[in-house]
């Protein structure tokens, strides 16, 4: 039996109310319904440039990451390309759905059992949310940096003395202006784009996200027919960070944010790109499908209230396919 349209009317009344407030604390947004990503809060740098308490150092500094997010994800690929595998440690931690935060492993030794308190053991004024990755001094227990674009710089210059492939080079002088450019481009609506779609509090700024994230979609598309790398013909950056959405997308972004336009996979040149990266040497052991997918569909609630994980896509075999991209 259907219940009476008052009924139905409250229903979606209080849903939608408690929804706003959910996303509200989730995920801030401007008057227009625009997600607005909170600003990292933690900037020291390590070495050239940095804060003189920050050395260079083998088995100095750790990672703290989650598995599913892909601001963390970028620190582990460049720790992978370099080879730095045995110089920085990581913490991986767990999402907790209840609390909306990150719970800390009970084998680690920094002291807490969450994020949050780790923040706050650092900065006992800290207030916002903890996010990951943390780069932090295992000497001190101190937060080094919380802003991904950041720490994957400090992993790609300042510990070559350590590194297994010191000669590989992700932010090359003579490619820098190039690579920036991608960056920016890439960042604005394509690694926020995604999240500014799944975010969007209103019809208007879901389109212009998606709009603006499938047109940089398609221009890269066309611009990888014609070189094997955004960059031309080396691994920059540019590509690790566009690789840890792409490697997402697919599996979470086109159907739980609704960036449901095109699927990577679908690309003539996107697709092979993407498994080209894929298939790096030590890549495949920094990405985790399952917990993924598990982490997305079972942590942001107000995106999925019923905490059902779809069973596909199935991209194992798919991402290891030829590339034919030499």
């Amino acid at each position: 039996m259907i219940p009476p349209k008052p009924i139905i009317a409250l229903g979606k009344f209080i849903w939608s109310t408690q929804w706003q407030i959910m996303m509200g604390s989730l995920a801030p947004t401007d008057q227009a319904g625009n997600y607005q990503r909170p600003r990292s809060q933690f900037r020291h740098g390590i070495g050239d440039g940095g804060d003189h308490n920050y050395c260079p150092d083998r088995d100095r500094y750790g990672l703290i990451v989650g598995m599913g997010c892909p601001w963390a994800h970028r620190t582990l690929v460049v720790r992978a390309l370099k080879g730095l595998e045995e110089v920085i440690s990581v913490t991986i931690a767990q999402p907790d759905p209840e609390g909306g935060s990150w719970l800390l492993p009970a084998d680690h030794n920094l002291g807490v059992n969450s994020l949050p308190a780790f923040y706050r053991h650092h900065d006992p004024t800290f207030k916002g949310r903890a996010t990951v990755p943390v780069l932090y001094d295992r000497q001190t227990h101190t937060i080094v940096n919380n802003e991904s674009s950041d720490i994957i710089m400090m992993l790609n210059a300042q510990f070559n003395d350590w590194a297994n492939r010191p000669d590989v080079d992700l932010y090359p002088e003579a490619l820098r202006g190039e690579i920036d450019q991608w960056n920016d481009r890439i960042y604005r609506t394509v690694n926020n784009g995604v999240y500014r779609c799944g975010f969007a509090q209103s019809q208007t700024a879901y389109d212009q996200a998606c709009n603006e994230l499938f047109d940089t979609l398609d221009h890269i598309n066309m611009v990888l027919a014609e070189r094997r790398y955004l960059g031309g013909d080396r691994l920059t950056l540019a590509d690790v960070r566009l690789f840890t959405t792409l490697i997402r997308f697919d599996l979470v972004y086109y159907g739980l944010f609704k960036c449901n336009r095109r699927a990577i996979a679908s690309y003539p040149h996107l697709g092979p790109y993407l498994r080209d990266l894929y298939q790096q040497d030590g890549i495949p052991q920094t990405c985790d499908l399952a917990t993924i997918k598990r982490d997305y569909y079972g942590s942001l609630f107000p995106l999925n209230p019923g905490g059902i994980i779809p069973q596909g896509p199935d991209l194992e075999a798919w991402l290891m396919l030829p590339h034919d991209r030499h």
